[in-house]
């Protein structure tokens, strides 16, 4: 993929896994203030949380959640039946891959990880 804002910093993580914890919204909430924590990177405002509850697809029930950071933000996304989620971080400040890594593995007590870093 050609960079076409060379000037400006951007780092992305797209990771994806396993859950074996109980999640509601709650966890939803405190997985993307954690993480932020976790990685010294800065929100101005609280997560938003939506749990559609019905509306779709029984196979796609979950949450979508977002927290906006200083430096961009984070989105999470979690299928309950499958117990399965994607996390996508999007920062124009840089942070260490491996620690977020660490802390969402640990977080969710995945039993498997991929991610992406670009």
């Amino acid at each position: 993929m050609r960079d076409l804002a060379p000037q400006i910093t951007r780092q992305r993580l797209l990771i994806e896994g396993l859950y074996t914890i109980d999640i509601d919204q709650t966890v939803v909430e405190s997985y993307l203030l954690g993480l932020a924590s976790h990685l010294d990177l800065r929100t101005y405002g609280t997560p938003t949380v939506h749990a559609p509850g019905g509306l779709g697809k029984e196979e796609n029930e979950g949450f979508d959640a977002f927290i906006p950071l200083i430096d961009s933000g984070i989105s999470l996304y979690v299928w309950t039946s499958a117990k399965f989620f994607a996390s996508l971080l999007f920062t124009c400040k840089k942070f260490n891959t491996a620690s977020a890594l660490s802390y969402t593995r640990k977080f969710f007590a995945a039993s498997e990880i991929e991610y992406h870093s670009f």
